[in-house]
């Protein structure tokens, strides 16, 4: 049982699928790669401002037609929100809205200087950062030792499937592979927008890293997105950077 926990699949919410039939193709080549479970994530940020209510409104009427159509998948409401310094002061989903994940999303061109102090905010809430394609950000490529810390202080990563193929270009791809190897991944996801530039290729990342890494890696990353669908903690990991 395969679980994908960041994917832009809910019909015109963001820069994912534009429409149902989209939405209806993308969950079925998720299917064909073996997923059985999306935690739903659409965007949260300046330009898509998604309601909880929306995005609910949204899985349930998915699911409906999902069953109807006999596709074999389930749907479940989350977000990716961009980081911000008000972010506790909004009533935000958390993945599957089991008030345990939040998947975060940092900004592109800058390392936040209030990210630790939301991070541990967030903690106090009992919710649990998880920090969404960390290999993308190009302000962590240059601050590697920015990487360790975060995961120092309690949030986890998600690299993204593409990534790990080399989708995202050379640069993106080593650094992957740098995290990979130092024990500083805990998920990947498809982060899935389009079946013709971006579909799910979570069954061929895994297939990628087990050829190169070893089968109890995929496991644990495998069994990482079931804890975060039932919202149960899990120990991560030691990291193998010093």
């Amino acid at each position: 049982m395969l679980v994908d926990i960041h994917n832009h699949i809910l019909p015109g919410l963001d820069d994912g699928a534009a429409t149902v039939e989209q939405s209806l193709m993308l969950i079925s080549d998720a299917a064909a790669n073996g997923i059985k479970h999306i935690i739903a994530t659409p965007h949260q940020d300046e330009s898509y401002r998604n309601k909880s209510s929306i995005v609910y409104s949204k899985v349930s009427e998915m699911n409906a037609l999902l069953l109807e159509k006999n596709i074999p998948v389930k749907l479940y409401a989350g977000m990716e929100i961009l980081l911000y310094e008000g972010i506790l002061d909004n009533n935000l989903l958390t993945l599957a809205n089991t008030g345990k994940y939040i998947l975060i999303e940092l900004p592109n061109n800058h390392f936040p200087p209030y990210l630790f102090d939301v991070l541990y905010k967030l903690q106090l809430k009992d919710l649990i950062p998880i920090i969404a394609h960390p290999e993308k950000n190009p302000v962590l490529m240059k601050k590697k030792d920015k990487v360790l810390e975060i995961v120092a202080r309690g949030a986890l990563l998600q690299i993204t499937a593409g990534s790990v193929l080399g989708k995202n270009g050379r640069k993106v791809k080593a650094f992957t592979k740098q995290l990979l190897k130092e024990n500083l991944v805990h998920f990947v996801a498809s982060d899935a927008h389009s079946l013709r530039k971006r579909p799910f290729l979570l069954a061929k990342a895994y297939e990628y890293i087990e050829s190169r890494y070893g089968t109890d890696l995929v496991d644990y990353f495998k069994e990482n997105a079931k804890h975060v669908l039932n919202g149960s903690e899990f120990y991560a990991w030691e990291s193998k950077r010093r």
